[in-house]
C-alpha cells in the first residue's frame, strides 16, 4: 500500500502567485506606531488552504518575507513522504501486567458479590 499525497511547489516566485496576502494592525504593545500602520501579514495558500501570519517586525515587508518563509517550511513538511508505520509486538511483561490487573479486578468483584449476598440475607 503506497501513501499518496499531493506535492506543493515551494519555489518563492510560484508561491507569491498562489498566495492571498492580507495586512492588518497587529495587537500588543507598541502604542501609536502599531495602532496606525498595518504591519501584520497573513498569507493564505490557496492550493493547500494553509494560513500563516507574521507580526514580529514593524516593517510590513519584513513580516511578508517572514510569513513566506514560514509558509515554505510548512509546505516542505507537507511534501515529505509519510513513513509507513510498522506495528510492534506487545511485550511479554505488558501481557503479564495486564493479566495481573485482571486477576486483581476479578478478586475485587468476587468479594463485592459475596458481601451483597450477606447483606441481602440480613434484610
Amino acid at each position: 500500500m503506497t501513501l499518496m499525497h499531493q506535492k506543493f511547489d515551494t519555489d518563492p516566485e510560484t508561491l507569491k502567485k498562489q498566495v492571498v496576502v492580507e495586512t492588518y494592525r497587529s495587537s500588543g504593545p507598541g502604542g501609536q506606531r502599531k495602532n496606525k500602520v498595518e504591519t501584520a501579514v497573513r498569507l493564505k495558500h490557496l492550493p493547500s488552504g494553509i494560513r500563516v501570519i507574521a507580526t514580529e517586525h514593524r516593517s510590513q515587508a519584513e513580516n511578508r518575507k517572514l510569513a513566506l518563509e514560514r509558509l515554505r517550511g510548512r509546505l516542505l513538511k507537507l511534501n515529505r513522504p509519510k513513513k509507513r508505520r510498522i506495528p510492534t509486538l506487545v511485550s511479554l511483561k505488558a501481557i503479564e501486567k495486564r493479566m495481573e490487573e485482571k486477576k486483581i479486578h476479578s478478586k475485587k468483584k468476587s468479594i463485592r458479590r459475596e458481601l451483597q449476598k450477606e447483606f441481602k440475607g440480613w434484610e
